[in-house]
């Protein structure tokens, strides 16, 4: 594959994902990981509702630095390690109050049943901007792809 084809097959992945994993570092900078509902805004910009009970978001209040693994929906009959799957690396902030608009109106367009909790005090919507892509697209197809090589597919 092309690194454009690459970049669209990230692109892909990540547009039809509702789930992924996180990948925080706790205080003491051990890893986390936990699972989490997303939304893709953009090529490099991926939506999250979290709550501040949850540790994956108390991690983030000390390291913004972090990872998503995305998963790409795939057949059960064959074997899960064919089917393609992108490691996101990058960073995630929470999205001041006055800017959460358009973040909102993604998210919930995606996850409709979020609007039950959106509102509570505890949760609060974040974007995470992706540095780089690391997309296995089957065995022995690799590639890492750059946040502007996503943007400019």
């Amino acid at each position: 594959m092309t690194k454009v084809a690459n970049a669209n097959t990230v692109v892909v992945i990540t547009e039809n994902a509702i789930t992924a994993s996180l990948g925080t570092l706790n205080e003491d900078n051990s890893p986390f990981v936990s699972l989490v509902t997303i939304a893709s805004q953009s090529p490099t910009s991926v939506l999250m509702l979290l709550s501040s009970l949850a540790k994956h978001t108390q991690n983030l209040s000390h390291s913004v630095r972090c990872s998503l693994m995305i998963v790409e929906e795939c057949d059960q009959s064959i074997a899960p390690l064919v089917g393609a799957r992108v490691s996101l690396g990058g960073t995630c902030v929470r999205i001041a109050k006055d800017e959460e608009e358009e973040a909102r109106v993604i998210f919930l367009g995606k996850h409709p049943h979020a609007t039950v909790y959106a509102d509570f005090d505890d949760f609060a919507f974040y974007r995470f901007e992706v540095e780089e892509a690391h997309l296995i697209a089957g065995f022995g197809r690799f590639e890492t792809i750059s946040a502007d090589e996503l943007r400019n597919r």
